[in-house]
């Protein structure tokens, strides 16, 4: 899987959005060590604690069908910004792949490359708890 096709698969899933209230969409593609690629969508409630990111979103799926070796992760926003993960999402990733690879796209489809440990530096828990 290149890193484009990752990221238009993330622009893909941003299109399921449900964001009434904040009106920026979000889609992630994650890609795992077998090849397999879980997609998601941020998912807003006016209860704004209740939501889910869409990182979180393709997370919870692969590890909800046993999957748990992950390599890539794509995250695309409406906007001409490029993403990139919020906080909580850094941490619930780094649990399961503190070296992951983070492909950070804007609406265009542009991207930036970086790891999981770039934007979480001296993360918590994961591999650091064994």
């Amino acid at each position: 899987m290149t890193e484009e096709a990752l990221v238009r698969m993330a622009l893909k899933a941003r299109e399921n959005a449900y964001a009434p209230y904040s009106r920026f969409s979000v889609g992630a593609a994650l890609l795992c060590g077998g090849g397999a690629v879980y997609t998601g969508c941020n998912i807003e409630s006016a209860s704004y604690p209740c939501g889910l990111c869409a990182e979180r979103t393709a997370l919870g799926k692969a590890v909800s069908e046993g999957q748990r070796d992950f390599v890539m992760l794509a995250v695309a926003g409406s906007s001409r910004e490029l993403c990139t993960p919020c906080g909580m999402c850094r941490q619930l990733l780094y649990e399961f792949a503190p070296a992951l690879i983070v492909l950070c796209a804007n609406d265009a489809g542009d991207y930036e490359r970086c790891t999981l440990g770039d934007l979480l530096p001296r993360g918590f828990g994961g591999a650091s708890m064994l």
